[in-house]
């Protein structure tokens, strides 16, 4: 009777044994998927967020193209011209590839006054830490905007982001007027005048986001000939990324 005990004692022993075994290992089994998964996670959000960086740095040189063939920013800046890549009025959402929406007013209000919601007048003159430059802060008007992929008619671009650039007067003006591009006031030199500055953005996949500015201005090249129009260059005067 004791043998027959200590045998089932043996036996039972033996299994569970084996079902730690099993559970270690199934355990090791999920830490290894989860580590892959993680891993894979981060890749593709690397891969999106340069993406983006990229995505961005196209939409502001396609803003830079279009403006040099704009004789007066003041026109960009009241709204008047638009650049030629635009996929329609400068309101309402968009659809991106992964299902998600994006809302052009309120990035274009929290361009202007850090909040998503409509801007007062007070809201864009408020000296902030951002904006410190009262009412000569830059408005960001809409002048570039549509799906990346969309940008070249001849060829279609592989990308799933959708973005957008604004223009507005440079903020080292002084004549209070961000609509305008400059003018002097009381005999002063305005030494904003022919500059311009660019916010481009970018949207995409796993909430890919990324935000770039320049600053750019025109440089007024003496004619080669009489009678010849002036030439206009352009000089980009900073780069930056904000986010």
């Amino acid at each position: 009777m004791r043998q027959t005990l200590t045998c089932g004692s043996e036996h039972g022993v033996a299994l569970v044994i084996a079902l730690m075994a099993t559970t270690l290992m199934l355990s090791l089994g999920g830490a290894l998927i989860l580590l892959s998964s993680s891993e894979t996670a981060i890749a593709a959000n690397f891969r999106a967020t340069h993406e983006a960086t990229y995505a961005a740095d196209a939409v502001m040189e396609r803003a830079i193209a279009d403006l040099g063939r704009v004789p007066d920013w003041t026109m960009v800046l009241d709204g008047s011209i638009q650049s030629t890549f635009i996929d329609g009025a400068s309101s309402g959402s968009r659809a991106l590839v992964d299902g998600s929406t994006i809302d052009l007013p309120q990035i274009t209000n929290l361009a202007n006054c850090q909040k998503s919601t409509a801007c007062s007048a007070a809201d864009v003159v408020a000296t902030t830490p951002e904006r410190p430059w009262g009412a000569n802060n830059p408005r960001w008007v809409p002048y570039a905007h549509g799906a990346l992929a969309d940008m070249l008619s001849a060829q279609r671009i592989h990308s799933g982001f959708y973005v957008l650039a604004f223009v507005a007067d440079d903020p080292s003006e002084n004549d209070d007027d961000p609509s305008v591009d400059g003018f002097s006031v009381a005999g002063r030199p305005n030494p904003g005048k022919g500059i311009v500055v660019i916010r481009a953005e970018a949207f995409g996949p796993r909430s890919a986001h990324r935000v770039l500015e320049a600053t750019l201005a025109r440089l007024d090249v003496p004619p080669p000939a009489p009678g010849e129009p002036i030439s206009t260059e352009l000089r980009v005067l900073s780069w930056k990324q904000l986010r």
